[in-house]
């Protein structure tokens, strides 16, 4: 499988205090025919991440709107989202609909970490927390922090999830071991974790960030994920499979998608968020300097 880049999509401007620079991990939700909604993180000059969202039609590659303000802000200092929201993506349960989002914190004389919130998306589109307290936070299976999670309804009615977890800061060459675990959950809201999904290599891909996959138990499923391998590699987009959900295959060479030669995505690419539309699959992908520089939208060449 092969994407064709269709270019940048949005590239950020201060817009707002709390909206200084980024537009990182961008997920889409419809709005109506081809308009979606796409929300982002975005950062202040500390570099804390809040939410917010430009309207765009993705079959004419337009912007037809920019939210000038956060549609929601990182938390309060001690908080378990103070430094930031990393958005994962969008799922429903008992008629809600719901983001699950990486909460950062950076303790004081500590590592960053993370842990699990999740948000509601109301009718009218407006973020609000769910709890003051994690969603998913740290425990045996998943000890030292937590990242970008991505939840999907399977046509039986259960939910599946796939989320990073960090198992060392160092894995031995001056890179963490950050992996993709799973979860499942009959309702959406409580969830038994099941540890490892994806498997890694060391110094080939080993620090795994925001999964998204599409499929289901009876076609397979695909995943796309960003990776670094260590000894200062920058990310790229690599690709995972699996015939029930829960035994993947990992296969980088098969990602179809790769950094540019010149521009906005020429030095990195991640973050990836794929989803069907009008019988076409889109990726809407991060490029240099995580989100720094906006992102960008990509098509599944059927050919």
């Amino acid at each position: 499988m092969l994407w064709k880049k269709l270019g940048q999509l949005y590239c950020p401007k201060f817009i707002h205090p709390k909206l200084a620079s980024h537009a990182a991990n961008p997920l889409a939700v419809l709005l109506n025919g081809d308009v979606y909604r796409i929300f982002y993180s975005g950062r202040d000059s500390q570099n804390r991440s809040s939410v917010s969202f430009i309207d765009a039609d993705i079959v004419k590659r337009e912007v037809l709107h920019i939210h000038d303000k956060p549609a929601f802000t990182h938390g309060r200092e001690n908080s378990f989202y103070s430094h930031g929201v990393s958005i994962g993506n969008c799922y429903e349960a008992d008629g809600h609909r719901y983001i699950l989002f990486m909460g950062w914190q950076l303790p004081l004389g500590g590592h960053w970490r993370g842990d699990i919130g999740r948000l509601v998306l109301e009718s009218d589109f407006s973020l609000r927390l769910d709890s003051d307290l994690p969603f998913m936070a740290t425990s045996t299976t998943d000890p030292i922090s937590l990242s970008y999670p991505w939840t999907v309804q399977e046509k039986h009615g259960n939910f599946r999830m796939w989320y990073g977890s960090t198992a060392t800061w160092d894995a031995g060459n001056g890179e963490m071991l950050h992996v993709i675990n799973q979860a499942s959950s009959v309702d959406g809201h409580i969830w038994h974790r099941e540890g490892l999904a994806v498997p890694y290599a060391l110094g080939i891909a080993q620090a795994f960030s925001r999964p998204t996959v599409i499929g289901n138990e009876n076609d397979g499923y695909h995943m796309w994920f960003s990776y670094r391998g260590g000894s200062g590699d920058k990310y790229r987009i690599g690709y995972a499979c699996s015939a029930d959900g829960k035994t993947w295959a990992l296969r980088l060479e098969d990602s179809g998608i790769d950094v540019s030669p010149t521009g906005w995505d020429s030095e990195m690419i991640e973050y990836p968020f794929v989803f069907d539309h009008g019988g076409l699959r889109y990726m809407l992908y991060n490029g240099n300097d995580y989100g720094k520089s906006g992102f960008g939208l990509a098509v599944m060449d059927s050919e």
